[in-house]
């Protein structure tokens, strides 16, 4: 059996690991009695772990949420886990940098030697993708407000600043009334944060960017959540920014609303690495058919044309009026473009 020090804390990352234990099967993986898991639970309650027992055939134990926050307890692959995380917390665009810096040097002090070395030696520089503009800092606070709105499922009332058409200055805002809706999911997408919602007033699934949510309080009465289109969020708020809403009101599809096939002068093996959600089916040494999609035709026209090989347009038709409509512009572009200087003798 071992020694009572490192069964406890056995037990206790047994208790963390999962929300209730009943106590013949915390005996089993201890390979103790059930009366020395009472006794253990006990030693564990006086070090300040609020642990509750539950009754039943099955009765057990559970790590309740307590008023103060004890030691906690981390494997070796937790505690890695946790140091990357915070170190990538830069990129979230939470408003959290400094805390997270602060967390990683107060986890890190308590950590033993050998998960500490293994800290230091691992440094992650985390570089955002370089934007036109950089993406907004949300504040914490709002995010916790949003989330716990979420989780209450308690209707939401928020002042929303729109994004402005070009040229427009302040003098042209006019105050939009506050936003109604029934909060969802609340989601990060490309550095930024979103509110997924069901609009009350428009009657319609919105997204709103948390940047420009300013909360009203108190949250207004609870309700009974709807069933998201498509049923997942993920392929929701794709579809959301591929721009794949139907002009019928459906949303969500999470497809691209412009699909077309072609077959492409290149190996599979080329083309499969550049081509994110495309299908690229081998066709022979250097052939292969690409089904890709995009926001629009001369778009989807733009990306093939990028592979710089040569290219027969499978389908659709649009695709096709596509190729020729940017054959056309290149044509222009290249007749206005200055010559060439004569080469060097």
């Amino acid at each position: 059996m071992p020694k009572t020090s490192a069964r406890l804390l056995s037990l206790l990352s047994l208790l963390q690991a999962r929300r209730d234990w009943p106590g013949a099967l915390l005996a089993e993986r201890l390979d103790i009695s059930p009366r020395t898991v009472r006794r253990d639970v006990d030693r564990l309650r006086e070090l300040g772990y609020p642990i509750v027992a539950f009754k039943g055939p099955d009765g057990g134990y559970r790590l309740d949420a307590g008023s103060e926050l004890p030691p906690l307890l981390f494997d070796d692959e937790q505690a890695v886990a946790l140091a990357v995380a915070l170190q990538i917390a830069t990129t979230s665009g939470a408003g959290i940098e400094e805390a997270a810096v602060r967390a990683l040097n107060t986890v890190r002090q308590v950590m033993p030697a050998r998960l500490r070395h293994r800290i230091d030696t691992l440094q992650v520089t985390a570089v955002e993708r370089p934007a036109i503009r950089p993406n907004p800092q949300v504040d914490s606070g709002v995010l916790m407000t949003l989330s716990a709105a979420v989780h209450a499922r308690e209707v939401l009332r928020f002042d929303y600043v729109p994004a402005s058409p070009p040229g427009a200055t302040d003098d042209d805002r006019a105050e939009p009334p506050p936003r109604r809706v029934q909060p969802h999911h609340l989601v990060t997408w490309g550095g930024r944060w979103y509110l997924v919602a069901w609009d009350l007033d428009r009657e319609d699934w919105r997204t709103f960017r948390a940047d420009r949510i300013t909360p009203r309080t108190p949250t207004g009465p609870r309700f009974t959540p709807r069933e998201l289109p498509g049923g997942n969020v993920a392929a929701f708020v794709a579809g959301r920014f591929r721009g794949s809403d139907g002009s019928d009101g459906s949303h969500g599809s999470g497809d691209w609303p412009c699909r077309g096939e072609v077959i492409l002068d290149l190996p599979a093996a080329a083309v499969s690495p550049y081509t994110r959600d495309g299908v690229v089916e081998e066709l022979g040494p250097d052939r292969c058919r690409l089904v890709l999609g995009s926001w629009s035709w001369p778009g989807l026209a733009a990306a093939l044309g990028r592979f710089d090989a040569g290219i027969e347009v499978v389908g659709p038709a649009e695709l096709k009026d596509a190729f020729a409509h940017l054959a056309r512009r290149y044509a222009d572009a290249a007749a206005d473009a200055p010559a060439p200087p004569p080469p060097s003798p």
